[in-house]
């Protein structure tokens, strides 16, 4: 099975934000997620992006088996993203690494998870290896 992992909009500064966020970075949170699916026997590939368009781009090309996404604050207004994710056929896992429902009144509304399969949010980057778990179940 082969895994991809969008993250948009400033997720790339993980770790260096507000505490809501943690204090690992991305690179340790990829890190994490690369080694626990490969022990599931999984690939994985990281794509990460502050541009909307090449996010969609990225997900148009279909070359996996199974989606975890993060798209940032675009999962709380980009139609863009969402209709890209209606189209893509392998399983989809939005994940957010705060509580969007404890956040914000805009926050808490997220136009890309009716897209996706399931949602996992306010677990921390931990969200992320929750999202691969479902994706490496052996149904």
């Amino acid at each position: 099975m082969k895994i991809l992992v969008v993250n948009g909009v400033n997720i790339n500064m993980t770790g260096m934000r507000e505490s809501i966020y943690g204090t690992e970075t991305l690179d340790e949170i990829n890190a994490r997620l690369k080694a626990f699916v490969q022990n599931k026997g999984c690939v994985i590939d990281f794509f990460q992006s502050n541009s909307e368009g090449e996010i969609v781009d990225r997900l148009q090309r279909g070359d996996f088996d199974g989606l975890i996404i993060n798209a940032g604050a675009y999962s709380h207004y980009s139609y863009a993203i969402a209709d890209a994710l209606k189209y893509v056929k392998a399983k989809k896992i939005e994940v957010h690494i705060s509580n969007i429902l404890a956040r914000e009144p805009f926050r808490r509304t997220s136009v890309t998870s009716e897209s996706c399969d399931g949602c996992v949010t306010g677990m921390g980057a931990d969200g992320y290896l929750l999202a691969a778990e479902y994706l490496t179940w052996q149904k």
